[in-house]
């Protein structure tokens, strides 16, 4: 058994590839789509450059509070970015990359954990979470773009 554990997500986007980055390199944006259904957020620091902090505040429907803090370890506009997650649990490598293709711009999301029985049992969760971001981010998208 390996020591890491991936989750993997991709899916196209109808929108250009500048537009897609946009959505997760400003925070105001960021802050209307993150995290799973259900969710608000309230972003207190993004400094999106490499080194930098992003510190966001998930609030899921029942009204339970999530801080969490992640460090920005790359950026390539429009096409990528990594970061560092944290805290306060589940600590991850984030791999964003982002790609042209003629309907849009395919999205590929990578992340990292280590393979600890906590994680390895909520992989599947993980993965099911990441499709809900890509349904609220494809909403958000739908309001700030025309289609491709």
């Amino acid at each position: 058994m390996t020591d890491k554990m991936e989750v993997l997500n991709e899916r196209l986007f109808t929108v250009d590839r500048t537009t897609l980055f946009r959505a997760f390199s400003e925070a105001e944006l960021l802050e209307q789509w993150w995290g799973p259904h259900g969710f608000t957020n309230r972003i207190s620091a993004f400094d999106f450059r490499i080194g930098g902090t992003w510190q966001i505040t998930m609030t899921a429907s029942n009204g339970t509070d999530f801080h969490n803090v992640s460090t920005f370890r790359e950026i390539v506009v429009p096409q990528r970015i990594v970061f560092e997650h944290h805290e306060p649990i589940h600590v991850y490598t984030m791999e964003i990359d982002l790609t042209d293709e003629m309907e849009g711009t395919r999205l590929n999301w990578r992340m990292v954990f280590n393979a600890t029985e906590e994680n390895l049992q909520l992989q599947k969760f993980i993965k099911a979470a990441n499709e809900q971001n890509f349904d609220r981010l494809e909403d958000l998208l739908l309001e700030i773009s025309p289609a491709v």
